[in-house]
């Protein structure tokens, strides 16, 4: 299922949600942060950053060891 790749992923996504949620709330509603910045960084760890999560990682337990195990039966 998931590893540790993915789980660090999802944190990093956790994080950029928060710091992005929290530039849009900023200063009046010309700010540059909230008006540029903010939505840039939520579209972007939103269509990007958490799909690349879901798919990131390397092979599975089950499929290092059944390579394993025909690397010794050879």
């Amino acid at each position: 299922m998931f590893n540790s790749i993915n789980y660090k992923l999802f944190g990093l996504c956790f994080l950029l949600l928060v710091v992005g949620y929290f530039l849009l709330g900023q200063g009046p509603v010309n700010n540059h942060l909230s008006w540029s910045v903010a939505p840039v960084l939520l579209v972007g760890v939103y269509c990007i950053l958490i799909p690349v999560a879901i798919m990131a990682g390397g092979k599975s337990d089950k499929t290092e060891k059944s390579e394993k195990k025909k690397k010794t039966a050879l």
